[in-house]
């Protein structure tokens, strides 16, 4: 990283390469971007107290983990007062089946991603749950059929 605290160029290999295999050791790590281990590990702890790496995850296979329907939830609200659309958010993180939440200018106040066993599970939390929410004026669903394309969220040089 340069003193500006902007990535260089091995930074930027270092941060394709977490992002393409978070698991990736050191040594291999070191290998594939043509630096040494130690300054290797240097360069990514830098990364992480620098904030461009926020953290690692395993991606889990929902279907084999029992969650067999994917969709994608617009929600708009009644209100966009800041004290609503924060309350709407607090709501939101209390519910298991909503695994991501974006406030979006467009369409809807909200895109929600939720996973659920089946079609009856989500039926009932959209019914029951998120569409008799404080503040909800609308909910429009659509289910995931399949992913065409799952890249990491990041399109690095």
């Amino acid at each position: 990283m340069d003193r500006s605290g902007t990535p260089d160029t091995i930074d930027w290999k270092i941060l394709r390469e977490l992002q393409r295999e978070g698991r990736i050791s050191n040594v291999e790590l070191s290998s594939r971007v043509a630096l040494s281990p130690p300054p290797t590990l240097r360069r990514v702890q830098a990364l992480e107290e620098e904030g461009f790496i926020r953290g690692y995850r395993a991606q889990l296979d929902a279907a084999k983990l029992g969650y067999g329907v994917k969709a994608m939830a617009l929600v708009g609200l009644k209100s966009q007062a800041q004290n609503e659309v924060a309350d709407f958010e607090r709501r939101v993180k209390g519910w298991p089946v909503v695994r991501e939440c974006y406030a979006i200018q467009g369409v809807a106040d909200f895109m929600l991603i939720c996973v659920a066993r089946d079609l009856p599970a989500l039926q009932s939390f959209v019914m029951g749950g998120l569409a008799k929410a404080p503040n909800v004026e609308s909910v429009k669903t659509s289910v995931i059929l399949h992913v065409a394309k799952d890249e990491p969220e990041v399109p690095l040089p």
